[in-house]
């Protein structure tokens, strides 16, 4: 059985978040972030400030 592996593109956003920020990801935060699921809420909100925002482009 093949393994999955992270996509590279998100290990090189997971190094760059601060350490306080992924010390508090839950396993599967970091699941879903490392191999591109869909991002739980909880997840969202953690990383709010860190995401650009579509709609609003300027902010």
């Amino acid at each position: 059985m093949e393994q999955k592996k992270p996509d590279p593109m998100r290990v090189a956003i997971v190094k760059m978040l601060p350490r306080d920020i992924k010390e508090q990801l839950t396993v599967e935060e970091m699941n879903a972030l490392l191999y591109d699921e869909i991002l739980p809420d909880s997840l969202l909100e953690k990383l709010k400030d860190y995401l650009a925002d579509i709609d609003n482009p300027s902010e």
